[in-house]
């Protein structure tokens, strides 16, 4: 079935302008949307998602109030919910393998609504910018086609992307928004900061610099964050970036070196120090077991202890 707008459905968008003419109130939730100030989100309800990550729970969740993600420039941040079941499912895309992307996204909401027979699915995308290489909207509309694609009526409710998360600053161009968040008990989807993103941040920002593909970071049945074996070759040619200057990093292992959050090149270090010092990841999953996380009294995610 198509994705809908007010329970119309849409033919095809050819550019997100197309979409913006059409449907004006569009524009005016995201202008809304992106004039809300972020939420800075404490870490002890969090459950945060990073590039190519989705997680996705429900309102019965005891140890996950918030889903969020941030530091998304082209990249675009989706929430799917189900309005009647109230499981939620949020995901950090970057255009890697957008047409396979989708379908874990809705399949991970689906499996946790087939005990309802009433509700909708709604939609919410943020993310992107005016970028000059025009990044953000083809993700944008390949976002929108995916979705589109879909066996499922899906109701888009948020569209902040491309030109209407953009704003230009000393005639450069940057997202609005970077980060979201999503409240699993009421569904309120909004600008977020996160200052921890854990758990095994190192580790995950690893595994996509090494050209991980998008995968499921929470088993909202046992309440834990999952980290799955993945595998990566060692090479040491990496440790050339560490020498290199922080406007040769932000131009080269970026896909916006303009429109970067201040922390981008410590990351991109941090990221390749991890690799060095992890040449091999078989180490780092004893027995070819995921590293498991659950939710401490502290409230911190802390890693269990497998026999």
């Amino acid at each position: 079935m198509p994705l809908l707008i007010h329970n119309r459905g849409i033919d095809r968008i050819r550019s997100t302008a197309e979409l913006f003419d059409r449907f004006p109130h569009l524009q005016q939730n995201a202008r809304s949307f992106s004039s809300k100030p972020p939420v800075n989100v404490d870490p002890k309800c969090l459950l945060y998602v990073q590039q190519r990550e989705f997680a996705s729970t429900t309102p019965k969740d005891d140890n996950v109030s918030v889903i969020g993600s941030d530091d998304a420039t082209t990249c675009h941040l989706v929430v799917l919910r189900h309005t009647e079941s109230g499981a939620v499912c949020l995901a950090h895309c970057d255009g890697s393998s957008t047409q396979s992307e989708v379908p874990l996204i809705v399949k991970a909401v689906m499996s946790l609504s087939n005990h309802v027979k009433e509700g909708r699915l709604e939609l919410h995308l943020v993310g992107g910018f005016n970028d000059e290489s025009k990044m953000s909207h083809t993700l944008s509309l390949n976002l929108l086609a995916a979705f589109h694609n879909q066996k499922e009526d899906i109701q888009l409710e948020t569209c902040c992307i491309t030109e209407m998360n953009d704003v230009s600053v000393n005639g450069t161009h940057r997202p609005i928004v970077y980060g979201i968040g999503v409240n699993v008990k009421t569904g309120d989807v909004f600008p977020a900061l996160f200052h921890h993103k854990g758990p095994a941040e190192e580790l995950r920002s690893a595994r996509t610099f090494t050209g991980g593909q998008m995968v499921d970071i929470y088993d909202p049945s046992r309440g834990l964050v999952k980290i799955s074996p993945c595998k990566w070759s060692p090479n040491l040619d990496i440790a050339f970036w560490l020498s290199q200057s922080d406007d040769t990093i932000l131009k080269y292992l970026s896909t916006s070196p303009m429109a970067e959050p201040p922390h981008f090149v410590q990351h991109m270090k941090s990221t390749i120090q991890f690799l060095l010092q992890n040449p091999s990841s078989d180490s780092l999953f004893p027995g070819g077991q995921p590293q498991l996380y659950h939710r401490a009294a502290h409230g911190a995610w802390e890693r269990m202890v497998q026999s």
